[in-house]
């Protein structure tokens, strides 16, 4: 047969192309199948047969993708539900935070409906298991292998079929086909690349464990995260055993949850009331010290702010925090030196956070001034009192969102007072709200005895 110079031949069956006729296909070997397919189409793409046709959308069956409970509360909330068949999750924390002790969790929980393959690039088998007879995760559906190339890792996903795939960590992983150290952008993304079609072609859902770099972003291309269904980010102090977990891409739930966990001896537990961790219990008031309610997604928490203000003989005072954003607390004291004439640029300065926890949001504003201005007074608040608020430039107190939720947060936990912005003041039965318009009038209301002496 005669061929044109850009022509080419194609089996009808499989798709296997070649320059020239022949009478047998060289890939499926069927007789009479290959055929001249001209010039190739879609800007040099060749169409191949599909391997399922495409469907009415009303016709999609979608039994299948619905969302199935790990057994971990704070994690299904994060997550809308649970893991979804063929959904790729990415989980990413910094070394020590305890992201390979949830995920044994989860999957001793998750192999009671089902066989669980955990593949560890890390750490031996032994090892795995030592821990997991310590968190009580042993499970006869849990299966755990230490290999680090994506080729043997698919041999033992064919072996055990499971439900749930457990990679730790896709950093240690290493694609035969690829070059470069197991780790570098190219590994990593032919790794997660190689995973997730491993998981949308067999509806398993997958977990990925990511490292994240100095800054805290993940490690390795940003492409890693548009890739994946779901970004998780598990934080926390080492030295403290609160962790908390939030979503930071969702394609199956809500970005605006967040779960909360304590990292024991014994394993992760969840804590469905986290509020009491961020208090301290104390008989009479102290100075320096003040409650607030901070919104983590949909979930008020109660949270206490504290502050020391001390006279230094230093020439440069110093300035410390810990749970809070060093740049708002600058700018909540030069407030307080413009517009309330407080005096504590020239103090050393320490702010800080009950229980570990890390308080970035505005409305921790109003909490943090009147923190300060009581330990540069030696005054204390008053017994059950909460503010919330946002604190601008010009000393005036900025309206929240959420007040009545955190209210009702506040009322719960035995406060009887709050202070918020003006205009915010929505009823809660139990506990008196106070509007005011500028940091002054909260001062007044908060520190009576300053203005009287």
């Amino acid at each position: 047969m005669a061929r044109s110079a850009k022509s080419t031949f194609r089996c009808a069956e499989c798709g296997w192309t070649t320059l020239k006729w022949v009478g047998r296909c060289g890939e499926c070997q069927a007789w009479g199948t290959v055929e001249e397919a001209g010039a190739p189409a879609w800007g040099g793409v060749e169409p191949v047969r599909v391997g399922s046709p495409a469907l009415p959308i009303s016709e999609i069956d979608v039994e299948a993708a619905h969302a199935s409970a790990t057994g971990l509360d704070e994690l299904d909330r994060v997550l809308g539900g649970g893991v979804v068949p063929g959904g790729v999750l990415l989980l990413a924390g910094e070394p020590g935070v305890g992201k390979s002790t949830l995920l044994l969790e989860v999957a001793a929980l998750y192999a009671d409906a089902g066989p669980v393959l955990y593949v560890t690039g890390e750490e031996s088998t032994g090892q795995v298991r030592l821990r997991a007879e310590r968190l009580g995760a042993l499970a006869p559906k849990l299966y755990l292998a230490a290999e680090t190339s994506v080729a043997a890792l698919a041999g033992h996903v064919d072996a055990v079929a499971p439900g749930l795939l457990i990679v730790d960590s896709v950093q240690t992983m290493s694609a035969p086909n690829a070059s470069g150290v197991p780790g570098g952008v190219t590994q990593v993304r032919e790794v997660a690349g190689a995973l997730i079609r491993l998981a949308k072609e067999r509806g398993i859902a997958t977990v990925l464990v990511g490292h994240v770099t100095k800054d805290g972003s993940i490690a390795g291309p940003r492409m890693l995260e548009h890739l994946v269904d779901v970004v998780l980010q598990f934080e926390g102090d080492r030295h403290s055993q609160l962790r908390m977990l939030r979503a930071v891409k969702n394609r199956y739930g809500p970005t605006d949850e967040i779960g909360c966990f304590e990292l024991t001896d014994s394993g992760i537990i969840g804590l469905p009331d986290p509020s009491g961790l961020f208090l301290t219990r104390r008989n009479e008031p102290v100075p320096g010290t003040c409650v607030t309610v901070t919104l983590e997604g949909r979930r008020p928490l109660i949270a206490e702010v504290q502050a020391l203000v001390a006279p230094t003989a230093l020439p440069q005072p110093r300035r410390a925090t810990s749970g809070l954003d060093s740049a708002r607390v600058a700018m909540v004291m030069a407030v307080l030196e413009r517009r309330a004439n407080l005096r504590v640029g020239a103090s050393d300065v320490y702010a800080s956070t009950v229980g570990g926890v890390r308080l970035g949001e505005p409305s921790v504003d109003l909490a943090l001034a009147l923190a300060l201005a009581g330990s540069h007074t030696d005054l204390p608040l008053p017994r059950g009192l909460v503010a919330v608020g946002e604190v601008g430039l010009a000393g005036d107190v900025r309206a929240v969102s959420g007040v009545q939720r955190r209210l009702m947060e506040a009322q719960r936990l035995g406060f009887t007072k709050a202070i918020v912005p003006r205009h915010s003041e929505e009823p809660v039965e139990g506990i008196e709200t106070i509007g005011v318009d500028d940091l002054g009038e909260a001062l007044r209301l908060a520190l009576p005895a300053k203005r009287r002496s």
